[in-house]
C-alpha cells in the first residue's frame, strides 16, 4: 500500500434500467445494492466502497436511483436522492446503457449535468449487446454535450472494462484519509440490507405495477447460539387483493421468495438465516413521512 491515500465520492447516475446497481456491485466486489430486470428498483442513496491499493485509494461509489420524469410523490423522492448524491460527489459517472441509446431521460439528465455545470465520466455500459460502430456514434454524440471527460466501455455484468473504471475513478479522487475501515463495503445496516434482499425477490417474481407498491421493512433481528442469524420482516402492501397476490395460492409465492432471499442472504452473511416473512395491508405507507425518513428520502421533495 502506498504512503499517501485518497478518498472521495463517485456518484453513479443515470436513467433507470442503465445497469448503475450492478456496476456498483460488480465495482465494490460483493452486493450492496439490488438488482432487477424491472426499471426504478434503488429508491434511496447506497454507498459502496471499494479500495483500490495501487493508488491508496478509497473509492466510496454512490449508487442513486434512476433518474426520469418523476408523477408520485416516492419517484420525487428517489429522483431528488438521486441528483442529491451527484452534487455532492467529487466525480460524476454517467452510465448509459448502450443498446438504448440517448433516449429522453438520457438527454435530460445531460441537460441537468450541464447545467449544473458538473462534468463527467461517460460509461457506456452493455456493449455487449451493440455493434462496434453504434458504439462509437454513441461517444460521438454525447460528446457533443461538452460534458464529457473521459469514456470507458463496458459490461458490468460480465465485467469487462470495470477494473480500468475503477482505477481510473481512483485517480481523481483527492488525497486525505480513508472514511470508513477497510474491510466496510457499504454504510448499509444489515438489517435494511435483508430487507432489500427481500425486495428484490419480491421485483423479481410479482408483475406489472405491484413490486412498486410493496415495503419492506426488518422487525427483528435475532442472534442464536449456534451462529444462525433469525430475521423476521414484514412485507406492506396497500390492498387485499395485493396481499393474496404476494401470499399466492396455499402461501405458495411467499414461500418461493422467501427461500430465494433465504439462499441470497446465506451466501452474503456466510452462515445459517431463518427468515420469517410476515405480509400486512397498510394502504397509506407511500404517504408515511416516517417511511421516507427510514429510507432516507425527502418527503417534500
Amino acid at each position: 500500500m502506498i504512503e499517501q491515500r485518497r478518498c472521495g465520492f463517485v456518484a453513479i447516475v443515470g436513467a433507470p434500467n442503465a445497469g448503475k446497481s450492478t456496476l456498483v456491485n460488480r465495482l465494490v466486489g460483493t452486493k450492496v445494492s439490488i438488482v432487477s430486470p424491472k426499471v426504478q428498483t434503488t429508491r434511496t442513496r447506497v454507498l459502496g466502497i471499494a479500495l483500490v491499493e495501487s493508488e491508496g485509494a478509497q473509492v466510496i461509489f454512490i449508487d442513486t436511483p434512476g433518474i426520469f420524469k418523476p408523477k408520485l410523490r416516492l419517484e420525487r423522492a428517489m429522483v431528488r436522492a438521486a441528483w442529491s448524491g451527484a452534487s455532492d460527489a467529487d466525480v460524476v459517472a454517467l452510465v448509459v446503457d448502450a443498446k438504448k441509446g440517448v433516449d429522453d431521460d438520457v438527454a435530460a439528465i445531460v441537460a441537468s449535468l450541464k447545467e449544473a455545470g458538473r462534468r463527467a465520466i461517460l460509461v457506456l455500459n452493455k456493449i455487449d449487446l451493440v455493434k462496434r460502430e453504434q458504439l462509437l456514434g454513441l461517444t460521438a454524440q454525447l460528446n457533443e454535450s461538452g460534458i464529457i471527460d473521459d469514456v470507458f466501455m463496458i459490461s458490468a455484468e460480465k465485467g469487462d472494462g470495470t477494473e480500468d473504471l475503477l482505477r481510473h475513478c481512483a485517480k481523481l479522487l483527492p488525497e486525505g484519509p480513508w472514511h470508513f475501515p477497510e474491510d466496510e463495503v457499504s454504510d448499509m445496516p444489515q438489517l435494511m440490507l435483508a430487507a432489500e434482499i427481500t425486495r428484490e425477490q419480491l421485483f423479481n417474481r410479482l408483475h406489472q405495477e405491484l413490486p412498486y407498491a410493496v415495503l419492506v421493512e426488518a422487525e427483528k433481528w435475532e442472534e442464536r447460539d449456534d451462529g444462525s442469524v433469525r430475521i423476521d420482516q414484514v412485507i406492506y402492501v396497500r390492498r387485499d387483493g395485493q396481499k393474496a397476490i404476494v401470499l399466492g395460492k396455499g402461501g405458495s409465492q411467499i414461500k418461493a421468495i422467501g427461500a430465494a432471499a433465504r439462499q441470497e442472504l446465506e451466501k452474503l452473511l456466510e452462515r445459517q438465516v431463518h427468515l420469517f416473512l410476515f405480509v400486512k395491508v397498510r394502504e397509506d405507507w407511500p404517504d408515511d413521512r416516517q417511511r421516507y425518513n427510514d429510507l432516507g428520502l425527502e418527503y417534500d421533495a
